[in-house]
């Protein structure tokens, strides 16, 4: 028993790394790709295999059925209340507003994620944000406000 916690311990440390990794590049690439996207919570304490964006402008679960539709599984609550599909109890303790909590996904990745699976969600989850938006009367609303005001500032 000591020997399979020892080479059990010695492999958390890869998993670690190596999950750290994935997650980093999960969520630099999304960043870069998806205007205002946000990381909730701190970039430094925190689990290496979790992440959890806000898209604003989305809803999560529309997001959440969208990409589900594409092959790419992700929550809208905490981890501890998986399978809900409400808005996570702990954003909302954090003091995230509504509307940020509500447009907020959980990626969670294992030890069996892939680097492929990660290009994928970089590849389906940006045109997917994009696309709801188009939707979204209230994005379009905040969006041509946001143009308004920059036009009478330029003015």
């Amino acid at each position: 028993m000591g020997k399979a916690a020892a080479r059990a311990k010695d492999g958390l440390a890869d998993f670690d790394h190596r999950v750290r990794s994935l997650r980093d590049r999960l969520e630099t690439g999304l960043l870069e790709r998806i205007p205002q996207a946000r990381i909730n919570g701190s970039t430094l304490r925190r689990m290496p295999h979790t992440t959890n964006l806000s898209f604003r402008g989305v809803e999560g679960e529309a997001l959440l059925i969208s990409l589900d539709l594409q092959g790419i599984a992700v929550s809208t609550g905490a981890a501890c209340s998986s399978g809900s599909l409400e808005p996570s109890h702990v954003l909302k303790a954090m003091g995230f507003e509504n509307r940020r909590v509500e447009s907020a996904l959980r990626l969670s990745l294992s030890r069996l994620t892939t680097g492929e699976e990660i290009m994928t969600a970089l590849d389906v989850l940006p045109s997917t944000v994009q696309r709801m938006r188009e939707l979204s009367p209230l994005y379009r609303e905040s969006r041509d406000r946001v143009q308004r005001e920059s036009q009478r500032a330029h003015s």
